[in-house]
């Protein structure tokens, strides 16, 4: 797995800002898929962060959230995207069609769901009404107590 697998979602994603917004002040290639860099993050603070491609757990960065432990941070997946910015590429054409293939799903499911509705009588259609009108009563007094 690799830096980007590894990493929250909310890390990728700010990362992916910090990128954009070209936060990576310098970086240096530092050996055979590692690469170490200064990242400006929030309140002008800098910090130090090494990426290593192949052993992605080794990376690391001097900020709250990575400091001494063994995570994937925002400044890490910065740095990461400047030195590879066909990763970057990569992961929002991976998106768009995650997005894309969501909204079908989504369009189907309407259709299969407006089939059913059509199948029904207007009995069954008035009791599965019903039916729906009581759980939606019930979940909603769930959220009183």
């Amino acid at each position: 797995m690799g830096l980007v697998e590894l990493a929250s979602i909310k890390s990728v994603w700010r990362g992916m800002d910090y990128y954009q917004k070209k936060k990576v002040c310098s970086w240096v290639k530092t050996g055979d898929g590692t690469y170490d860099g200064i990242v400006s993050g929030s309140e002008r603070n800098r910090y130090s962060v090494h990426i290593d491609k192949i052993h992605p757990r080794k990376s690391a960065c001097n900020c709250p959230f990575a400091d001494g432990r063994r995570v994937i941070c925002k400044h890490m997946i910065a740095l990461y995207f400047t030195v590879e910015p066909e990763a970057a590429e990569n992961f929002l054409k991976e998106v768009e069609k995650w997005e894309r293939e969501e909204e079908e799903r989504e369009q189907r499911h309407f259709k299969e769901l407006r089939e059913y509705v059509n199948s029904l009588s207007k009995t069954e259609l008035r009791e599965q009404l019903y039916d729906a009108l009581i759980e939606l009563e019930n979940m909603g007094s769930r959220y009183w107590y």
